[in-house]
């Protein structure tokens, strides 16, 4: 037996939606947070799978958690450095952040290979690159690292690419370090200041996060603190382009509109009505909408995570869109089954491109990952008839209750259980 989502298409949304904390921070702050030597409170946790499965891993490490609504206390006085070999782990690329944690803290860790979403290679060569020049050995055996350091001594690194992952893994492994690092060419998305902003509360010396050269002294000690997450910036994108979409007046809250601009500055050359406020956008319905050319780039250029629900947009506007994605040349799935409803796409190597308007029909469709889940309700809210939407623990992992806030909205959306 599994769950699908099924969504009757063509009503019209309207009302507020409230967006929830990062999943992209949280996934960080919580591995992060096992650097304190005191109890860790982190405010507006989301309520999403990836959160238990980053639980329960912390319940391996015995360290001792509180869950309350959005509140989550991490208390890591009782904690044991476990090796961390079990399914959990593989279930999610973000347990990754574990290696630069619990390398940091007690200069040794033995993890499995992480999973996660298929995306093509994301080889985490970086993450290892760093932790081997602050001073690591790490050796791979049997689908697993073991990273050991008698002392972890701080240093240049120099990323090859700006990655999200090997930043903040780096930034963790060296809060502990001896002397200085400094990280040159580092990511610089809003998540990663968040991660050095809950870090520098419990005591840690970070400085530049969220520019491209971030500096780290080695400090003794770090306590607890009490922390809230930023709004996920990827949801807040992803209803703004529901609402583009198919909303009649909407209004998106709990955001911090500079961390979408790269994507409201195409919807508006698209001539989507937008009001954008200090925490909040307001999308109107807007016709004939024309078609536009995207390229993702990393942070602050156009997001890869945005381009999947977008192109979903893009098969009702009015010429030829393409959609090329410069971060994971093969997050091109949810093409597939947009052609399944009715979309005229085209797809090569590392890009797409769209010709709209085309009528979509609702039909049988898979969330190959996470963000092709959010392509799929899009498509199923533009539809007609009914969508039923496949491997939907996927969207589960990242979208906090994403068919009851569109219920609310009005949308026609359920879940059914069905045989295998």
């Amino acid at each position: 037996m599994k769950q699908v989502i099924k969504i009757e298409g063509g009503k019209s949304l309207n009302g507020e939606v409230y967006i929830s904390g990062s999943k992209n921070a949280t996934v960080a702050l919580i591995p992060a947070a096992v650097l304190a030597n005191e109890p860790v409170t982190i405010l507006g946790v989301p309520e999403i799978s990836d959160v238990a499965s980053l639980s329960e891993i912390l319940r391996i490490l015995h360290a001792d958690i509180e869950e309350k609504d959005d509140v989550l206390v991490i208390d890591p006085r009782n904690m044991v450095n476990v090796d961390l070999e079990q399914d959990v782990v593989t279930k999610l690329r973000a347990s990754y952040y574990f290696m630069g944690a619990l390398l940091g803290k007690y200069g040794y860790v033995r993890i499995k290979m992480p999973g996660g979403c298929y995306l093509g290679p994301r080889p985490i060569d970086l993450h290892i690159k760093g932790f081997e020049a602050l001073g690591a050995v790490v050796t791979y055996e049997r689908g697993g690292y073991t990273i050991s350091a008698d002392k972890l001594v701080g240093t240049k690194i120099f990323l090859d690419i700006a990655s999200v992952g090997a930043t903040i893994n780096i930034m963790m492994a060296s809060v502990y370090a001896e002397g200085r690092t400094t990280i040159e060419n580092a990511a610089r998305e809003p998540e990663i200041i968040d991660v050095a902003t809950l870090l520098n509360k419990m005591g840690a010396n970070i400085r530049g996060a969220g520019t491209n050269v971030i500096t780290i002294d080695g400090v003794k000690n770090l306590n607890g603190c009490i922390h809230e997450i930023i709004p996920d910036r990827i949801e807040a994108g992803t209803f703004v382009i529901m609402a583009a979409a198919c909303a009649e007046e909407m209004k998106i809250s709990n955001i911090i509109p500079k961390h979408i601009e790269a994507l409201t500055s195409k919807l508006e050359e698209m001539g989507v009505k937008m009001n954008i406020g200090v925490d909040s956008i307001t999308v109107r319905h807007s016709d004939h909408l024309k078609a536009v050319d995207i390229t993702t780039k990393p942070y602050p250029g156009f997001a890869t995570d945005l381009q999947q629900p977008l192109t979903a947009l893009l098969t009702q506007v009015q010429g030829v869109s393409h959609v090329t994605d410069t971060v994971y040349s093969e997050r091109f799935k949810h093409c597939l089954e947009l052609q399944r409803m009715g979309a005229d796409i085209e797809i090569t190597n590392g890009s797409s491109t769209i010709t709209g308007p085309k009528k979509l029909y609702g039909d049988k469709v898979t969330a190959t990952d996470l963000r092709c889940g959010a392509s799929m309700i899009i498509a199923g809210l533009l539809a007609e008839g009914i969508t039923e939407i496949h491997d939907i623990y996927h969207i589960d992992r990242g979208y906090d209750d994403i068919d009851g806030k569109l219920k609310k909205l009005g949308a026609n959306i359920w879940r059914e259980t069905i045989e295998d």
